[in-house]
């Protein structure tokens, strides 16, 4: 009921949305490749079993680089787990409306 268990894949040289949540939080464990991880301000790389906490209105973003497709095991956690819950800001894929 409060929680919701996904695997990300975000291809070679593509990215999701820079995006927040209102409703929940994300802990997110890479489990193949080397995503550049947007936090707030915050900018980083992480690597296979390595994990990262996205609080609940933070803007966040997973970007990949490399040949190698990014895969992270993401755990929602919060009262509203639907997609209406993501804010884009920034998006390749023309969601902004």
């Amino acid at each position: 009921k409060d929680f919701l268990v996904k695997e990300l894949t975000v291809n070679s040289k593509s990215s999701i949305s820079l995006q927040k949540h209102n409703y929940r939080s994300e802990h997110w464990m890479i489990t193949q490749g080397k995503p550049k991880i947007t936090i707030n301000k915050h900018k980083f790389f992480k690597k296979p079993n390595e994990s990262v906490f996205i609080p609940t209105g933070s803007i966040h973003r997973i970007e990949n680089y490399f040949k190698k497709p990014i895969k992270i095991i993401e755990v929602q956690t919060g009262p509203i787990l639907k997609e209406t819950d993501i804010i884009r800001f920034q998006d390749i894929y023309g969601r902004i409306k």
